[in-house]
């Protein structure tokens, strides 16, 4: 059986009243399941940042005023740092942020409704960036920001959760990172996950599951209608699975480029979970925005990722978990893994791919995005580039390099204040002394 290619598109309806909804209470947000299926209408169909403004019931509350007095502020974009800084939030937005001269002004302007955070002896960075994580629910999705991974993209998720907490994060940006969805995964087995929307019930009846075009183009386009912002799919099988080969190539690059050109006429680019040397190569050059994991890169599969401008995701903190598995076949896998990947993101980084840091987190067990910049620095990026990683470089790749991974007039008030400098010693990116995301301070 194939699904018909004349199969109607997805109705945006179910996004609205049912899918959004029933996401939002499996990530554990039924207090705030009413706010997501009254603004859910802007999920997918806004330019540029997607549900960004509000609709339906209302817009969500504006961003804190907030000023950071103190401390050295390091932008990871140049390299600059400035003692005894300033930062200025006003409703959620920078302002300004420099020296106590250059922004004297802008200090005044909001002083009188602006709480003030004391920042002497600290560094202040902005909030970091996971580019790959999986948050199913609230209580993950806190912890992650409170580590510091303000701004996040999306691993995909079983039953749309990421679209979810994505909405909730809008009206509660304390408690949820801003988020780059990819929904549901794009995967020859679906399993369960059929069950999230009834559109995707037809996959169920496929007796080689989902392969052909027509099957990876109706899940891509569901993705989309529900409000995805990026797609999800591998070309591999899983690592973090003792009955599965992570060199076992799954989908072709032509069953790949069907992927990549339906997220592309949905505006989406594909993130592809890939270890096996052909299958990153075969990935890469049906077009995937990125590398995820990535341990058996080849030099030639490099060259031609630079030239491309696609990313390398390599998650290595997942690695390191994987090591310590008390399977002993998944901590073997670890253990081999774990240097292959190091060896390759360092020649990946001195052949000029971009890099960027993701935990590739999930189930409770949520990574520091800090830890990640760690092992980048012992695979041997210096120490700003390894920040850059999960700042400026995974901001790009995710597609928010105007709004995340600086401070600096019109970003986002996101910010992380942190006990030590951070150029001589990344691992105090680890445990953040503060967190503040849209100029609200995020509690622990």
């Amino acid at each position: 059986m194939c699904i018909d290619p004349n199969t109607p598109p997805p109705s945006s309806r179910v996004t609205r009243r049912g899918v959004m909804a029933a996401a939002a209470v499996l990530a554990g947000g039924t207090a705030l399941s009413g706010a997501v299926t009254g603004t859910a209408a802007a999920a997918g169909n806004t330019a540029g940042e997607r549900g960004a403004a509000g609709g339906g019931s209302g817009r969500p509350p504006r961003g804190g005023t907030l000023i950071i007095d103190g401390g050295t502020l390091l932008d990871p974009l140049t390299g600059r740092t400035t003692e005894d800084a300033v930062v200025v939030i006003e409703d959620g937005i920078v302002r300004a942020a420099g020296t106590r001269r250059e922004t004297r002004q802008d200090v005044a302007a909001v002083r009188g409704r602006a709480k003030t955070i004391r920042a002497n002896g600290r560094w202040v960075l902005p909030g970091l960036v996971d580019a790959h994580i999986h948050l199913s629910t609230l209580t993950d999705a806190h912890r992650a920001i409170s580590l510091g991974a303000t701004s996040v993209r999306s691993g995909s998720t079983a039953f749309y959760q990421d679209i979810a907490l994505r909405e909730l994060a809008r009206w509660n940006p304390q408690r949820v990172p801003r988020m780059r969805a990819a929904g549901v995964f794009v995967t020859p087995k679906p399993g369960d996950t059929v069950l999230a929307d009834p559109d995707l019930a037809p996959l169920a009846l496929l007796k080689d599951g989902v392969r052909t075009p027509e099957a990876l183009r109706r899940l891509v386009q569901v993705n989309l209608s529900r409000g995805a912002d990026v797609i999800k799919t591998r070309v591999n099988e899983r690592a973090g699975s003792p009955t599965e080969n992570p060199l076992t190539q799954v989908y072709d690059r032509e069953q790949l480029s069907a992927t990549v050109a339906a997220a592309r006429r949905g505006g989406a680019g594909v993130l592809c979970h890939s270890y096996s040397e052909k299958g990153i190569h075969d990935a890469v050059m049906a077009g995937v925005a990125s590398i995820e994991h990535g341990v058996y890169m080849g030099e030639r599969t490099m060259h031609e990722m630079r030239r491309r401008g696609t990313y390398f995701t390599p998650t290595l903190a997942a690695m390191a978990s994987l090591a310590a598995d008390p399977d002993p076949i998944l901590a073997e896998r670890g253990r081999l893994f774990l240097p292959i990947a190091r060896r390759a993101v360092r020649r990946a980084f001195e052949l000029g791919v971009p890099v960027a840091a993701g935990t590739d987190s999930f189930g409770g067990a949520i990574d520091p995005i800090g830890r990640e910049i760690e092992l980048m620095r012992e695979a041997g990026l210096p120490a700003l580039d390894a920040i850059r990683t999960a700042t400026t470089g995974a901001a790009r790749l995710i597609g928010l390099q105007r709004t995340a991974g600086r401070l600096a007039r019109g970003f986002r008030g996101d910010a992380v204040l942190v006990d030590g400098d951070p150029l001589r010693d990344v691992s105090v990116l680890k445990a953040p002394a503060a967190v503040i995301s849209h100029g609200f301070t995020v509690e622990p």
